[in-house]
């Protein structure tokens, strides 16, 4: 903290030291925070995020002349400026209020280290739309709540910050019981645990000592932690926007139907913009139509998610899965279960190369490969035959059975174990899909109609006709009865919703589990597993 008395040269230095030390501390558990992250999307980034976000105020602040006067000033823009992800955002916000906190105190000392906590946890408070407990803003109210009880005996700032730390840890583990996706991880936040890091890292600066170990490192992170199903949006977009006409309210609210987990915050001609989207293009064009914008970050969050998935699985197991899938939403689903995927189905089945190229790719010596389609099952077996690893083939023709197969999937056992599993696991589930049927026939003496929804059970025609839910009722009830506790129901390509469907099985089978996800599959508008 800058100490009084020593004019601006002093003051300057002092926060460098400062800001120096948070990122030092972010640096050195940067990639375990990537990897605690489940929440709010399980993209692994947000130790990346906010590591860059800290380094935009620390080279703001080397660019500054020793004697300036705007060093409050030049934190605040060039953390918002330099946000990245949720997690940057969120801290550019506590940042913000932890500078006006402590310029508010007027002289440094533990009421003014309590004054910027509690500006910090306001600002950030203030900034989320719908704050949840069990996240960073939990921690720094804690942190808050910390300081000003302490702050009224006056201790000298490295043992306040020294207990500030202690305390940041155990809010930080409480974290894991205050939010359901946490708890079914079995991690902490990792925005809480980022905001953490930067207070050790201070703390450990003004007491003049070594950088202590990361309470999270001293723990592994369970493989429960990297089955999450990933942002049914692919793009983390973030940019700054300035200009005459930038209006925070009315950019939020045209914003909102371009996708979720949106952050503005700023004040009027000049706001940071965080969104998870399909179309950042048209996000862009719609930003500078008022204004002129920086700072544009595209990732992509799909990508990010396979990254992080594959680092814990590696760092866990020996195995790897590599499946057959179609549509995007598959995709991600087949990927928060720990699986490589090629592109295939029925129409579009890969060949013996693109198998292979896919089994190269992992670096995993003993891959489980699950072709998902009754069509690729020979060509899977080609592919393991020829492949220079040990492949084994999980025999799955359904997509649904692949499904049902990896939540079986445990890299942590050797292929062997794996395959046995995998394939009792897939054997267990009933598969039933709706389709359209291409041209007008009799199958199993059902009449069908060209262009009429065929509705299928373990591929046996079971029901047609021109409406998509009284078909797909009829396929439900022949999969559902005696043993069976979920369904899982993956909504296809060009199906607006299955939510009324859905209420009608929910309100006919109670004591049914049923799971629904945007598989985006072609040709086929539901597909429906039943365990």
């Amino acid at each position: 903290m800058p100490q009084g008395g020593q004019g601006q040269e002093g003051d300057l230095a002092d926060t460098l030291g400062l800001a120096g030390a948070a990122l030092a501390a972010l640096e050195a558990s940067r990639r375990r925070i990537d990897d605690l992250n489940v929440y709010p999307v399980p993209d692994g980034d947000t130790g990346t995020n906010m590591t860059l976000t800290v380094r935009a105020v620390v080279d703001a602040l080397e660019r500054l002349p020793p004697d300036s006067d705007a060093i409050g000033a030049t934190i605040v823009r060039a953390c918002l400026m330099g946000a990245r992800g949720n997690s940057g955002v969120i801290l550019s916000q506590l940042v913000r209020g932890a500078v006006e906190g402590w310029s508010e105190a007027g002289q440094p000392g533990a009421g003014a280290v309590a004054a910027a906590l509690r500006g910090a946890s306001e600002a950030g408070y203030a900034s989320v739309r719908e704050p949840k407990e069990g996240t960073i803003l939990t921690v720094a109210q804690a942190l808050a709540d910390r300081a000003e009880a302490l702050a009224r005996s006056q201790p000298a700032a490295g043992d306040l910050l020294r207990d500030l730390v202690g305390e940041g840890e155990r809010a930080l583990a409480a974290t894991q019981d205050q939010l359901d996706v946490l708890r079914e991880a079995g991690v902490v936040d990792a925005g809480a645990a980022g905001l953490v890091e930067i207070v050790r890292g201070i703390a450990a600066h003004v007491r003049g000592e070594a950088l202590s170990e990361p309470l999270s490192e001293r723990a592994s992170i369970p493989l429960e932690a990297v089955h999450f199903e990933a942002s049914r949006f692919r793009y983390c977009t973030s940019f700054f926007v300035e200009g005459a006409d930038v209006d925070p309210g009315r950019l939020e609210r045209e914003l909102e139907a371009f996708g979720d987990s949106l952050l503005v915050v700023g004040a009027p001609k000049a706001v940071k913009v965080h969104l998870h989207t399909d179309e950042p293009g048209k996000v862009l064009a719609l930003a500078t139509a008022v204004g002129v914008i920086e700072e544009v970050d595209v990732r992509n969050m799909h990508g990010q998610q396979t990254e992080r998935t594959g680092r814990l699985t590696r760092a866990a197991g020996i195995a790897a899965a590599v499946t057959v899938c179609a549509g995007a939403g598959n995709r991600r689903l087949f990927e928060s279960l720990g699986a490589s995927c090629v592109e295939g189905g029925p129409t579009t089945n890969p060949s013996v190369a693109d198998l292979l190229a896919a089994i190269e790719v992992v670096p995993e010596a003993e891959v489980l490969l699950l072709p998902n389609d009754g069509n690729v099952l020979l060509t899977a077996e080609r592919a393991a035959e020829a492949a220079a690893k040990h492949v084994l083939v999980v025999p799955t023709t359904t997509l649904q059975a692949g499904l049902g197969a990896l939540v079986a999937f445990d890299p942590a056992r050797p292929a062997a174990e794996n395959a046995e599993a995998m394939t009792a696991a897939a054997a267990g589930v009933r598969a039933g899909a709706v389709t359209r049927a291409s041209r007008t026939t009799a199958l199993g003496g059902l009449a069908v109609e060209e262009g009429q929804f065929l509705g299928l059970v373990e591929e046996e025609p079971v029901s047609a006709g021109p409406v998509l839910e009284t078909v797909a009722r009829e396929v439900i009830e022949r999969l559902v009865g005696e043993g069976v506790d979920v369904l899982t129901v993956l909504v296809g390509d060009g199906v607006a919703s299955a939510d009324g469907l859905v209420d009608e099985v929910r309100e006919a089978h109670p004591e049914l589990e049923v799971e629904v996800h945007e598989g985006g599959q072609p040709h086929y508008p539901l597909l429906l597993a039943a365990e």
